[in-house]
């Protein structure tokens, strides 16, 4: 339950109802879409969200395992058993810290791991053209509950 909704409710129009529904049914639609085209491409929502996270990482010598768990918002060792899968796929590898601290474990898309979020980021993109409409929802005011 939210915090503070049963003493407080917020009243929310019909058109920001309608909004909050637009919203959360293109949310799922590109959720559903992602899945698919993950397990099209051979790998799980999951893994493709694991490849981005590495990719994305602002770091050239790439994400720990920590910031990868905090990226997919998991525990430490169910990243690491989503390495562990991932890696046996020759997605990604791992790569011990150079510096200080070589308890460090940084990881790296291997290049069959850079085509995969290559052909998912594109098919990404399209999808979320299709979505443009969420724009709209999503600029506009946010609702502002009305005192009763």
């Amino acid at each position: 339950m939210i915090e503070g909704s049963m003493d407080s409710p917020a009243h929310l129009t019909d058109q920001e109802y309608s909004r909050l529904l637009t919203l959360r049914t293109g949310l799922r639609q590109l959720l559903r879409s992602s899945e698919r085209r993950a397990a099209e491409a051979g790998v799980t929502d999951a893994q493709h969200q694991l490849l981005l996270a590495v990719r994305g990482h602002s770091d050239p010598d790439g994400p720990s395992v920590g910031e990868i768990a905090g990226y997919l918002s998991a525990r430490h060792h169910s990243v690491v058993q989503l390495i562990d899968r991932t890696e046996q796929l020759g997605l990604v590898v791992r790569r011990r810290g150079e510096g200080k601290d070589r308890r460090i474990v940084r990881l790296m898309l291997t290049e069959a791991g850079r085509r995969t979020l290559a052909l998912l980021g594109a098919a990404h993109l399209e999808e979320l053209q299709r979505l443009t409409p969420l724009h709209s929802v999503l600029d506009s005011p946010a609702p502002v509950p009305q005192t009763g």
